[in-house]
C-alpha cells in the first residue's frame, strides 16, 4: 500500500494505518497532531528511540506500560534514575528491555533538564522544522532523512541527547507536528484541530512518523 487507503470506517488514510484499529486511532487522533510541552515532548522523543529497529505497532500497545515504567515520562523524575532503576526496567517485561535505550532516556531526561536558559526541546525542535512541501501523493514520497533532521540530530547529540540519529529526529517533527506528511488525499492531512489543540503550533494541522 503506497498511497491514501480506506480504513474500517471508509475514510482514506495513510497507507500504513489502516492495519490495525491501533494503529487507526493513532494516526487519526495524534500522528502529526501538535504536542504541547516539555514532558509530552520527551514521551514522543522516548518512544521514538524506543522504537528504532523494531515496528510502531510494539511501542503503542506497549505505551501505557512505557508509562509506568518511567514515571509519566516526568522529566525531573526520570532524571534521577539510577542503577536500581536500570536494573527493574531492564526486568520489566512490559516496556522494551534493552539497556542503551533505558540508559539513553535517562540520560536524554537530564539533557532537557540542562538546556540553556530561555532553550526548551520545544524551542529546538521548532528551530528546524522544514518547509512545508507540496502533499505527498504515496509513502513513497514521504522521506525518511532530510536535510533538517540531520541538522536537528545534530544539535541534540550536541546538547547531551542521545539515540536521536537523523531518521529518529524526522520521525519526531512527524509525530510532534512539525512538518505535515499525511498523504494528499488522507482525511486527516487537512482536519480540523482537535478540542484544545493549537492549531498555529506547525502549520498545516498534522504530521507523522511512519512506522
Amino acid at each position: 500500500m503506497s498511497g491514501a487507503v480506506a480504513g474500517s470506517d471508509g475514510r482514506l488514510r495513510c497507507g500504513w494505518a489502516v492495519s490495525s484499529t491501533t494503529y487507526e486511532q493513532y494516526h487519526d487522533t495524534e500522528w502529526g497532531r501538535p504536542v504541547v510541552g516539555e514532558a509530552a515532548l520527551f514521551e514522543r522523543l522516548s518512544l521514538e528511540a524506543f522504537q528504532s529497529g523494531l515496528s510502531w505497532i510494539t511501542i503503542l500497545r506497549k505505551r501505557e506500560a512505557f508509562r509506568r515504567a518511567f514515571a509519566g515520562f516526568d522529566p525531573e523524575a526520570v532524571a534521577t534514575f539510577g542503577e536500581q532503576d536500570v536494573d527493574r526496567l531492564l526486568a520489566d517485561a512490559g516496556i522494551i528491555r534493552n539497556r542503551q535505550k533505558i540508559r539513553a532516556t535517562i540520560a536524554n531526561a537530564q539533557a532537557l533538564l540542562s538546556l540553556p536558559d530561555g532553550t526548551t526541546l520545544g524551542s529546538v525542535l521548532a528551530r528546524h522544522r522544514p518547509k512545508q512541501g507540496p502533499a505527498p501523493a504515496t509513502l513513497i514520497d514521504v522521506p525518511a532523512i532530510t536535510p533538517e533532521s540531520t541538522a536537528l540530530a545534530r544539535e541534540l547529540r550536541g546538547l547531551g541527547f542521545r539515540f536521536v540519529g537523523p531518521t529518529t529526529a524526522y520521525a519526531m517533527l512527524q509525530a510532534t507536528g512539525y512538518v505535515n506528511d499525511h498523504l494528499r488525499d488522507c482525511w486527516v492531512r487537512d482536519a480540523p484541530p482537535m478540542p484544545g489543540e493549537d492549531p498555529g503550533h506547525a502549520g498545516p494541522v498534522p504530521t507523522a512518523s511512519i512506522p
